[in-house]
C-alpha cells in the first residue's frame, strides 16, 4: 500500500536533512512525498504591499518548491517514490492540518533546530505545537544534523496506566516493520508492583505485539523521566523514540515548553509522537 508522507519545509538545511532522512527511511516503500511550504503574511503587512509584489513573493516561494522537488528527484532516483509540492498561504499549523486531511497523510516528518541558542529547547515552537495539536496522524521529529541510521531499535516508554488501542499501536508496528526493528518497552518503576489495571494493560500490550520482536525493561526511578529516557536511548543504542500522546502522558509533559526548559530534554534521536 502506498504511503503518503508530508514534509513541511522552510528551505533550510535543517528541513532538507529531514527530507533526506525520510527518503532513506522509506527507501523500500511506495511513497508520495508532499513538500509543503506555508508562508503567512500579516494583515498589517498586506495593506502595505501591492498585488504585484504579493504575486512576486508567491512565485518566488513556488520556484523554491520546484527547485526542491528537482533536487529531491535527482538525489533520490528511487522508482518507489514520487513528489508533490504544495504552497499554502495559511500559517504552518493550519496548513499541515488541512493537507493531512485532504491528502490522507500517514505521517508528518519535520526537522528541528535542536538545542541551539537556548539549550533547554529540544524542538522549535512550531514543532512543539504540531506535536500537541496533530490528531490525525503521527509526527516524526528529526534532530538537526542527525544522520540516517537504520532504526533497528525503537524505544517505547509507558507507565502501563493506560490501555493502548490497536489503532495507536498500528503506527508503532508499521515503523518496526520497515527494518524488522526490536521494540524496547521501557517502564520507569515508581511502584513496588503493578496494580491490576497496569497488569491488564501490560498483558494486552504483549498480545498486540505478539508477532513482533520486543523486550520489556524495568528501570528504577533515579532521576526525572526525561533524563532516564535520555540515558535509556544512550545505553541501548536506540534509533527512534516513540510515544503515544494522551492526557497526562509522559510525552504530554515532555512537549510542555516550561517542562522542556526545566528538564532539558533533547531529541538525540528521531522522536515519533503518536496521537491517541
Amino acid at each position: 500500500m502506498k504511503q503518503s508522507i508530508l514534509i513541511p519545509t522552510d528551505f533550510s538545511d535543517n528541513a532538507w536533512n529531514a527530507i533526506v532522512y525520510a527518503l532513506k527511511l522509506f527507501k523500500d516503500k511506495l511513497c508520495t512525498f508532499y513538500f509543503l511550504h506555508a508562508t503567512t503574511i500579516k494583515v498589517s503587512t498586506l495593506s502595505n504591499l501591492s498585488n504585484k509584489l504579493l504575486k512576486k513573493m508567491e512565485q518566488e516561494a513556488m520556484d523554491e518548491l520546484l527547485e526542491l522537488k528537482t533536487l529531491a528527484e535527482s538525489a533520490d532516483a528511487n522508482a518507489n517514490h514520487d513528489f508533490q509540492i504544495i504552497l499554502s498561504l495559511d500559517d504552518l499549523r493550519a496548513a499541515v492540518k488541512k493537507v493531512v486531511k485532504e491528502q490522507d497523510i500517514d505521517l508528518v516528518i519535520m526537522g528541528t533546530k535542536g538545542a541551539t541558542g537556548a539549550k533547554e529547547f529540544f524542538i522549535g515552537s512550531n514543532t512543539v505545537h504540531m506535536a500537541k495539536e496533530l490528531k490525525d496522524c503521527p509526527i516524526l521529529i528529526i534532530p538537526q544534523d542527525y544522520d540516517f541510521i537504520e532504526p533497528k531499535q525503537i524505544a517505547f516508554p509507558t507507565d502501563f496506566n493506560r490501555f493502548f488501542s490497536n489503532k495507536e499501536l498500528k503506527h508503532l508496528k508499521e515503523l518496526a516493520d520497515l527494518y524488522d526493528s526490536k521494540i524496547r518497552i521501557m517502564h520507569i518503576s515508581i511502584e513496588d508492583q503493578l496494580n491490576d489495571i497496569q497488569e491488564y494493560n501490560l498483558i494486552t500490550l504483549k498480545d498486540f505485539l505478539d508477532n513482533y520482536d520486543y523486550s520489556i525493561h524495568w528501570i528504577p526511578k533515579y532521576t526525572n523521566k526525561a533524563t532516564e529516557i535520555d540515558d535509556f536511548i544512550e545505553e541501548l543504542g536506540i534509533h527512534i523514540l516513540a510515544m503515544v500522546n494522551y492526557k497526562h502522558s509522559i510525552v504530554e509533559k515532555l512537549i510542555n515548553e516550561p517542562v522542556i526548559k526545566k528538564l532539558g530534554f533533547h531529541a538525540k534521536v528521531p522522536f515519533m509522537v503518536i496521537p491517541e
